[in-house]
C-alpha cells in the first residue's frame, strides 16, 4: 500500500468516528466531521492527481 491509501483509509476512520450521532460526540455539532470531510476531499484530489 502507498502512503496515500494508508492516509485515505485513515481520514476515512477519523470521520466515522466524529459523526454526532455517539454520546461522546454528540454536543459537538456538525463542525469536526465538516473539517475532516474537506481535509478528505482535499487529500481525494490530490490522490487523483498523482501528487500523494
Amino acid at each position: 500500500m502507498s502512503l496515500g491509501t494508508i492516509l485515505l483509509v485513515v481520514l476515512l476512520l477519523i470521520l466515522v468516528g466524529v459523526i454526532p450521532t455517539w454520546s461522546h460526540s454528540r454536543s459537538w455539532g456538525y463542525a469536526p466531521s465538516g473539517v475532516i470531510g474537506t481535509i478528505l476531499i482535499i487529500v481525494l484530489i490530490l490522490f487523483l492527481m498523482g501528487y500523494i
